[in-house]
C-alpha cells in the first residue's frame, strides 16, 4: 500500500512538472494531441512563439545543437544543405540543447551571435530546450517516443541528432549525430521527400 501511495505521488509530481513545463510551449492537451511535428507550437531563439505549422508543405530536418561540441562543425554542413534545398521547399530547424555535457551553456544572444558570426547560420534557430529527461521538451517526447513516432523512437544519444519530417509533417527518417547532414544518405532522403508534393 506504502508503494502504491510513494508511486502515486511520484505520478502526481511528475504530472504536475510535465504540465507546467508543458504549459510555457503549448497545453497540455496540444502535447499529448499531437499527430505530427507540426502540431506543436516552439519559441525561437528571439523569443517569439512560432507554430510549425508554418512550416507546412515543406521537408524539415529537425537537430538538437550545441556550440561546444565535437559535432558542432556539423553547422556549416548544416547551413550548406539548407543553402541548397532551401528553394524547394526544404528548411533546418535547430533546437540548441545543453544536456550532454553542458555543451550550450550560452543564452540564446551568445547562441545566436556565434552560429551567424563563425557559421552564418541563416535556417530558423529556436530556444534552448531539453531533448532528454524529466524536464524533455514535448516535441522531443513526441520524436523520442515509440508510441507516437514508432519508426525511429529512442532517446537522443547526443548533440546533432537528425530527424527527417516531410512536408505533412511526418518523421521519415533518423540520423544518428555522426552523419553529417550533407552525406548522401542524408542528402539521398531529403532529395526523396522534396520529389514528392
Amino acid at each position: 500500500m506504502l508503494k502504491i501511495a510513494v508511486l502515486f505521488g511520484t505520478f502526481a509530481l511528475a504530472v504536475l512538472g510535465v504540465g507546467a513545463f508543458i504549459h510555457h510551449h503549448g497545453t497540455l492537451t496540444e502535447a499529448a494531441s499531437a499527430k505530427n511535428v507540426l502540431d506543436f507550437k516552439m519559441r525561437d531563439i528571439d523569443g517569439k512563439d512560432v507554430k510549425l505549422k508554418k512550416y507546412k508543405g515543406q521537408v524539415l530536418l529537425v537537430v538538437n545543437v550545441a556550440s561546444k561540441c565535437g559535432y558542432t562543425p556539423q553547422y556549416e554542413a548544416l547551413q550548406a544543405t539548407y543553402l541548397k534545398y532551401k528553394d524547394q521547399g526544404f528548411t533546418t530547424l535547430a533546437f540548441p540543447a545543453n544536456n550532454f555535457g553542458g555543451q550550450e551553456p550560452g543564452t540564446a544572444t551568445e547562441i545566436k551571435e556565434f552560429c551567424e558570426s563563425k557559421y552564418k547560420v541563416t535556417f530558423p534557430m529556436f530556444a534552448k530546450i531539453s531533448v532528454k529527461g524529466d524536464d524533455q521538451d514535448p516535441l522531443y517526447a513526441f520524436l523520442t517516443k515509440p508510441e507516437t513516432n514508432p519508426d525511429f523512437a529512442g532517446d537522443i544519444k547526443w548533440n546533432f541528432s537528425k530527424f527527417l519530417v516531410d512536408r505533412k509533417g511526418n518523421v521519415v527518417a533518423r540520423f544518428e549525430p555522426k552523419v553529417k547532414p550533407d552525406s548522401p544518405e542524408v542528402t539521398a532522403a531529403i532529395e526523396k521527400y522534396l520529389a514528392m508534393k
